[in-house]
């Protein structure tokens, strides 16, 4: 029960991590976001409304199409996902404590960076957590196991019409946006690999402790 609380406490924790790590990521927008992020924001200079609440609806129609593709990529991890992700990145956003864009290009690359840096630790903890797959990660395994493409491949296909969706209603598409993908992902990777390393001990540990007891 321990185990499984502090799991929790970890998707949380990565969650909280992925909102604050997006929020930063807008403050130097115009250098480029990741798609789904550069979707959201054309969608709230259009429509209104805010940035994370555009996560929501985003998250939840991801949900709802991947309930009738293929249900087994949704739990309680992928709800919870898509419907705190964007309050929190609002949270942090109307804070008004997060580093603002400036005139120096260096500067805002590491602003950027910074941003980039925290969402790939944050998605590697709340995926490593066990919870449940994020709902776009979630609708990206649906459309790979329907279409029989590779999830590679069925990523970058999904990503790239929401790049253009994104591009042609206003939102901040820079050249960042392009190598965002191969940033983020060596940092998901290697924040991924260390928290399973880190749970699996405790499961060993625990499991060890159990069997002494008895």
């Amino acid at each position: 029960m321990g185990l499984r609380l502090f799991r929790y406490f970890l998707f949380f924790l990565g969650l909280t991590f992925f909102g604050l790590g997006n929020a930063i990521a807008v403050k130097v927008k115009f250098l480029g976001l990741h798609p789904w992020e550069v979707l959201n924001v054309a969608l709230y200079q259009r429509f209104g409304w805010t940035i994370g609440t555009w996560s929501v609806v985003c998250g939840l129609l991801l949900v709802l199409v991947s309930l009738a593709v293929d249900r087994r990529y949704i739990n309680i991890g992928t709800f919870l996902n898509a419907l705190l992700i964007g309050p929190i990145m609002d949270f942090f956003l109307r804070l008004n404590i997060l580093p603002h864009a400036t005139h120096y290009l260096w500067i805002n690359l590491l602003i950027l960076l910074a941003g980039i840096t925290i969402t790939g630790i944050g998605g590697g903890m709340y995926v490593a957590a066990g919870i449940g797959a994020g709902p776009r990660d979630g609708f990206m395994l649906s459309i790979s196991d329907k279409t029989r493409l590779s999830v590679s491949r069925a990523r970058i296909i999904v990503e790239s019409v929401v790049l253009v969706i994104g591009y042609f209603l206003g939102g901040p598409v820079f050249i960042v946006t392009f190598l965002y993908t191969f940033i983020q992902s060596p940092i998901f990777q290697q924040s991924l690999k260390m928290v399973r390393a880190f749970l699996d001990a405790q499961e060993r540990k625990q499991k060890g402790q159990i069997s002494t007891s008895l």
